[in-house]
Order: structure tokens, then sequence, then C-alpha cells
């Protein structure tokens, strides 16, 4: 019962790595939201005993893999972000999906703004206003990724 449980977090965590890495048009890409962040913020609101710090560190270095940066620059920055997540979750629970929207927004930009320190010091790149672009879709689309979720999490009685 545990293993599929597992399972079921692992698929929803390895198709939002895919989503995350999945080539998009120059124009689009700019704009493409975190995946990756949007499905560890639900798990971890959902079940903090479950989806924590750990599973975002181990999730950022599959990202530095993935996309061929530095190793533990994603894993840092998701790790910030789903601690203080991780810390208010009992909070953030009674919120309106739209208030949510707004507290995942928040955790995107700082997730961005921690993105771009640790490269800003490995590699000497200068902000632009398009790195928080994806702050803004993720905010779009974290109903739908919640409904999802949720009903993911219903339907197989994943607790």
């Amino acid at each position: 019962m545990i293993n599929r449980h597992i399972g079921i977090i692992s698929v929803s965590l390895v198709i939002a790595l895919v989503l995350q890495i999945m080539p998009m048009p120059i124009q689009a890409d700019v704009y493409r939201p975190d995946w990756v962040l949007l499905v560890l913020a639900y798990w971890t609101m959902a079940l903090p005993n479950r989806v924590n710090v750990g599973v975002a560190f181990i999730c950022g270095l599959a990202m530095d893999i993935l996309l061929g940066t530095a190793l533990g620059v994603h894993s840092f920055a998701l790790s910030i972000a789903i601690y203080v997540l991780a810390a208010n979750y009992q909070r953030l629970r009674n919120y309106s999906v739209w208030q949510q929207a707004i507290v995942i927004a928040l955790l995107g930009a700082l997730y961005h703004l921690v993105l771009f320190w640790l490269q800003h010091l490995l590699t000497s790149i200068y902000f632009q206003f398009d790195y928080l672009w994806p702050v803004l879709t993720s905010m779009l689309i974290w109903p739908w990724a919640f409904w999802l979720l949720r009903r993911t999490r219903r339907r197989f009685k994943v607790s």
C-alpha cells in the first residue's frame, strides 16, 4: 500500500520533471511554469510527512542534471522554497485556491531570485525581468494543477 502511494507521488514528480525540460519554442520558453515547484508545493501541503525538503533537494539535483546547470543550484533554491512552505503548511491549507496561488507566486519569486543569485555568483549573469515570467504563469496554472493533483490523490487514496 505504501509503495503504491510513493509510486503515485514519484510519477507526478517525474511528469513535472519531463514538463520542465520539454522543448518549447523560444518565444514560449520564457513563460514556462515551474512544474516541479508546483507539484512539490502541492504534495508538501497535502502530505508534509512524505514530501518535504529532502524530496525537494533530490528533485533539484535531478533538475540540475537534466538542465546541465551547476550541481546543487536548483537543489538549494527548491529546498529553500519548500522549507518556507513546509514551515507554514497548516496555515496555507486553509487558504482558498486563489490565495494559495498568490503564495505560490511568492514562493516562485523566492525560488527564481535564489536561483539567479547563485547563478550570478557562479557565472556572473545579469538580472533581466524575463526571469520572473514563470512566477506569473505558475500562479495562473496553480488552480488547475491543484485540482488535478487533488483529484489524483483522492482517486488513488494517497495518504
